[in-house]
């Protein structure tokens, strides 16, 4: 691949503002400053830095954030920040997506991607892949209340039943429960239906990839996941293997 075009997919703009970069002696490959736009590369574990800055080259791009509390899943957030705040130009003019949603309010594993693939495979209802959610609730959680939540109850607007596995009761007020679904406000929605109240949620789990098995990964701060995490990320429940 030309540096020019490696450049551009990369996130570093224009094809026009790539070469600029190139001729201004900003991009060094293997302790080499280059400055042909049309300079061939290896893709293969390719590593540059760009005005002193390394990088590696990734075709697509898969992102774990830790979402704090207050931050919109939008480019367009209206009354608080954005979570594409967090991240810079380079990521952003790659078109990173978030895939799924989590409400301003909600904490935990959120994931980003520019691969479409990728988030389509995490994201269709058809896909049931799990998500795991831990909450503060605010009356304790009753037996009749999990059995109901593993039963299913039906949420106003929506087609069937949405029923939660693995619901645990971790304290008096506080549930953790995996869904496999991902309609709007679903786990808030779920508890109401039976009778109770969400006063905090935060999500744990993806698929088989546990926000706690992510090291170094604070709230707020981010990382790049390997190719075993995307793995694992797309781990499917056994309704899917199934075939139902």
């Amino acid at each position: 691949m030309l540096l020019e075009k490696m450049l551009q997919s990369q996130g570093f703009g224009s094809r026009k503002h790539c070469q600029q970069l190139i001729k201004n002696a900003a991009i060094e490959i293997d302790g080499q400053i280059i400055t042909d736009p049309k300079h061939k590369l290896k893709l293969d574990a390719l590593h540059y830095k760009v005005h002193g800055k390394s990088f590696e080259y990734r075709e697509k791009v898969y992102i774990a954030l830790n979402k704090p509390q207050g931050y919109e899943c939008s480019h367009q957030a209206t009354h608080h920040f954005s979570v594409f705040d967090l991240f810079d130009d380079v990521l952003l003019n790659r078109g990173i997506q978030c895939v799924g949603r989590l409400d301003q309010d909600t904490t935990g594993l959120l994931l980003l991607t520019d691969d479409g693939q990728f988030l389509q495979a995490l994201t269709h209802p058809k896909k049931h892949v799990a998500k795991v959610y831990r909450m503060q609730t605010a009356d304790p959680v009753t037996d009749e209340q999990v059995q109901q939540l593993e039963e299913g109850v039906e949420l106003r607007n929506e087609k069937g039943s949405f029923a939660a596995t693995d619901v645990k009761r971790l304290a008096e007020c506080e549930l953790q429960m995996t869904v496999h679904q991902g309609v709007y406000h679903q786990v808030k929605r779920m508890l109401a239906a039976v009778g109770n109240k969400v006063e905090s949620l935060h999500r744990q789990q993806i698929g088989a990839l546990d926000l706690t098995g992510i090291p170094d990964l604070g709230e707020g701060r981010w990382i790049y996941l390997n190719a075993e995490q995307v793995a694992l990320a797309k781990t499917r429940n056994d309704l899917e293997r199934e075939g139902l």
